[in-house]
């Protein structure tokens, strides 16, 4: 496994990014809370300089961000979680609830249900990074950031096959997992998104206690489209949960 530790000498916050994404995503969210809060970004499994795995249930997921948590010495943090890492955090939080302080979910419901096939067309790899850009379409600016040149030309840090396999791992109904906590948390909706509608993330924050739910001018990724007010709305969130200690 690998992760990213921004530093800091703070709270901990741990980063969990989406699928067909990386650690990385959360630099900017670690430049903002610098010096209130250690934030450190796991690369997932099969993602970034992680390596590939046998397996990507969603429970080993849940085990992979326990092992770096136990890896660190860190016995209680904040969870941040977009989409993939959203799940993998509130179902942590339903296992383990001792370990989590709070709870800031991105654009994730508690059904899912979608289909990463298509990144299966995706060429594993371009002659230059432009091409790869051009190859994914819409989403070529979205991982622009993450494209690596490898020895046989330029890739993405995930196999595009895998997110597929692990997608149909994580769809289904999570409701237990997303009630069985009460800790603070934060529920960010974007309102152009395709994953999780208005009406499922009102249910999600009606139903359980202690949850500020915030509808935003964007799509599923956020933290991409509108990073000021999804930077803005965590520092909120993050100094009213220090009020309450």
């Amino acid at each position: 496994m690998s992760y990213i530790d921004f530093g800091g000498g703070g709270f901990p916050l741990l980063a969990l990014h989406g699928h067909m994404n990386e650690g990385l995503f959360a630099q900017e969210l670690a430049g903002a809370l610098a010096g209130e809060y250690r934030v450190i970004a796991l690369d997932q499994r099969g993602h970034g300089e992680s390596e590939r795995p046998v397996s990507y249930d969603n429970e080993r997921y849940v085990d992979d961000a326990l092992a770096v948590l136990d890896h660190l010495g860190i016995d209680e943090t904040v969870l941040l979680g977009h989409s993939l890492g959203g799940v993998v955090a509130y179902r942590l939080a339903a296992r383990r609830p001792e370990r989590v302080r709070a709870l800031i979910i991105e654009d994730i419901g508690a059904v899912v249900n979608d289909d990463l096939s298509f990144a299966g067309q995706w060429p594993r790899r371009a002659p230059t990074k432009a091409a790869l850009i051009a190859a994914l379409g819409r989403l070529g600016p979205v991982f622009a950031y993450s494209m690596r040149e490898y020895e046989n030309g330029w890739g993405l840090p995930f196999i595009p096959e895998d997110m597929a396999v692990s997608q149909s791992h994580l769809n289904g109904e999570h409701w237990d997992d997303w009630l069985a906590t009460d800790c603070p948390a934060l529920l960010l909706h974007g309102m152009r998104s395709t994953c999780l509608s208005y009406e499922q993330a009102e249910e999600m924050a009606a139903r359980r206690p202690n949850t500020k739910l915030v509808h935003l001018e964007a799509g599923h990724s956020i933290h991409f489209e509108a990073p000021d007010q999804f930077l803005e709305v965590i520092q909120s969130f993050m100094k009213s949960i220090r009020t309450e200690q």
